[in-house]
């Protein structure tokens, strides 16, 4: 069953895994997992009736939203003979995020739906903002090919911006960067003085770069430590050799403590990207800002949404005037 032609939302599947047996001993028919680590729980219709597949999905949804991240690692790998992390990291060119099925979607598969079963639906997702939708199906014999022509019963996008909207703290705007400071690239007092962020050797992290805009308020944050530096995007990515600080000179043009940041600058896929920051505040690595259960993340970049995070970095570096 193949939905990635039609119906965009499904290219975000990593893989999948048939027949998941539930705690209650349900099955599962398709359950996958997407780019942000949150899993839809798939069924298809086949010869149940329409009430029956929604009270079945509703169900096993009770019981996916009590996995933790060790259950859903423990899932897939008595389902496939690679590591969760390896089939994520093939698929997105990202690593597995820390916290997994922070939200999880429910999708129905049929080829018609009663208009009973379908007010149901729209009323769990309209008013109860429940994730949940139906996908219909038809194929088509031309005698030389086959087609599928697929459509929803809702607007999946919207029904998955509702769910999250309720479910998940609303974005604060502000980015989270992980520093990726190495002793031998990138190190924080190049960074503090000439006003940037980098990434690099691999395009699978410098690209990440490019989720940032002129304007956008970063935390940056060093492993093992703790937050050290709050600014604003000044300038998007580029190349190391292309980068340019508010002077107009080059990285080349000045005198940096660790010059390695400079590595394979005719190299686009290994060569460091970097972003112009204005700081607004900073501390040194020693004097990081961290409390017990602060907010990290393997990414180099991705939206900071966390309260107590929020609240504690508001405190301890202060706002944008």
């Amino acid at each position: 069953m193949d939905f990635s032609k039609p119906i965009d939302y499904w290219i975000k599947v990593v893989n999948h895994w048939r027949e998941i047996t539930t705690e209650n001993g349900g099955r599962i028919d398709i359950l996958t997992i997407d780019a942000d680590g949150d899993l839809t729980i798939v069924e298809v219709k086949r010869d149940r009736t329409p009430r029956d597949v929604v009270a079945q999905i509703l169900d096993y949804a009770s019981w996916v939203s009590s996995l933790n991240s060790k259950n859903i690692r423990e899932i897939y790998s008595n389902k496939n003979s690679k590591s969760l992390e390896d089939a994520f990291y093939e698929k997105f060119g990202q690593p597995l995020p820390d916290v997994l099925n922070g939200n999880h979607h429910l999708v129905i598969v049929a080829s018609e739906f009663d208009p009973s079963s379908a007010r149901i639906v729209k009323y769990l997702a309209d008013k109860h903002s429940v994730a949940i939708n139906t996908v219909f199906f038809s194929i088509f014999d031309t005698g030389e090919h086959q087609f599928l022509a697929t459509e929803w019963l809702m607007d999946q996008d919207e029904v998955i911006e509702r769910s999250e909207s309720r479910q998940r703290p609303p974005w604060s705007g502000y980015y989270y960067i992980n520093a990726g400071l190495d002793e031998n690239v990138r190190v924080w007092e190049d960074m503090k003085t000439y006003g940037f962020i980098a990434a690099g050797y691999g395009s699978v992290y410098s690209n990440q770069l490019e989720r940032l805009a002129v304007g956008d308020p970063v935390y940056v944050y060093h492993k093992g430590y703790g937050y050290i530096g709050f600014g604003v995007v000044i300038s998007q990515s580029a190349a190391s050799k292309e980068f340019r600080l508010p002077d107009g000179r080059k990285l080349t043009e000045v005198e940096l403590n660790q010059p390695g940041i400079l590595h394979d600058p005719d190299d686009p896929e290994l060569a460091d990207y970097i972003v112009g920051v204005e700081w607004k505040k900073t501390f040194p690595i020693e004097d990081a800002k961290t409390f017990p259960g602060i907010f990290a993340n393997p990414n180099i970049v991705c939206k900071l949404t966390n309260p107590a995070t929020l609240d504690f970095l508001a405190k301890s570096f202060g706002t944008i005037n």
